[in-house]
């Protein structure tokens, strides 16, 4: 039994150095990959830099999500007549029907 395991363990020292240069020459023979990198940029928008006081149209402020859950993000509760609005990264405090800005944070 040890003669058959040490015939074994020999044979398979003898031949490891020809299965990895096999696999060395497959890898010669082989046609080289080659990767291209598509490189795709992205022009920002200009934001729109929100002001106290600036009076929003019916128009833009449909495009504007409603700030419901205003404790999640650690905003004031609005007065009445006011509501926090979300646009893009910004929140707004606006006045429910004359549309002027109370109050601007900016999330960077």
């Amino acid at each position: 039994m040890k003669k058959i395991f040490a015939a074994l363990l020999s044979a398979s020292f003898l031949l490891s150095p020809i299965v990895a240069s096999q696999a060395s020459a497959d890898d010669l023979r082989r046609p080289p990959v080659v990767v291209q990198k598509k490189v795709i940029v992205e022009r920002t928008a200009v934001r729109p830099h929100w002001k106290k006081g600036h009076r929003i149209s019916a128009s833009e402020r449909r495009r504007f999500s409603d700030v419901n859950d205003y404790r999640r993000y650690r905003l004031a509760p609005p007065p009445r007549g006011y509501r926090w609005v979300r646009a893009d990264h910004d929140f707004l405090l606006i006045g429910v029907t004359s549309g002027v800005i109370s109050n601007v944070i900016v999330v960077r």
